[in-house]
């Protein structure tokens, strides 16, 4: 599985966050066989919705594509370091194996603040960071330096 091509996938979502005024967080959640059947978006701007997160939008989609809300054999590729809730929804999904870019260093749960895997939970991913991490973190700087 070549991580930096799901994650340009990702960062292309990213990117769509970010044009509609969104923080650029992508996600994608690859199959059992490696097809994409999960994608997402931040959009708790457009949503007025706290939940709407990446991660939360492509597990939804995933677990409708497979039927079934275990996402066993699944890969999860997101740009940014996933948060506590999103990390709790990789551990109730069993997502086996979590792809990130960039580190969150006020949420992330990953092991920038915490790590919730670490905890005594029922599950435990497989975690590689940094996949693309510069590419990830230009974007969010991009965004913030707008805004400010």
């Amino acid at each position: 599985m070549d991580y930096e091509s799901y994650m340009r996938e990702a960062l292309a979502l990213a990117r769509e966050a970010f044009d509609a005024g969104e923080v650029p967080v992508g996600c994608v959640v690859a199959g059992p066989d490696g097809t994409i059947i999960g994608r997402g978006r931040n959009r708790r701007q457009e949503l007025g919705d706290a939940t709407a997160h990446a991660e939360i939008e492509a597990i939804r989609e995933a677990c409708t594509a497979l039927g079934d809300w275990r996402l066993e054999g699944c890969t999860l590729f997101v740009t940014l370091e996933p948060c506590p809730m999103c990390t709790g929804a990789i551990i109730n999904s069993r997502v086996p194996c979590l792809v990130f870019g960039a580190r969150e260093p006020v949420s992330g749960s990953c092991g920038s603040v915490i790590d919730l895997f670490m905890e005594r939970y029922g599950h435990h991913p497989s975690v590689f960071a940094g996949v693309l991490r510069d590419d990830c973190a230009a974007l969010l700087r991009s965004f913030f330096r707008e805004r400010r």
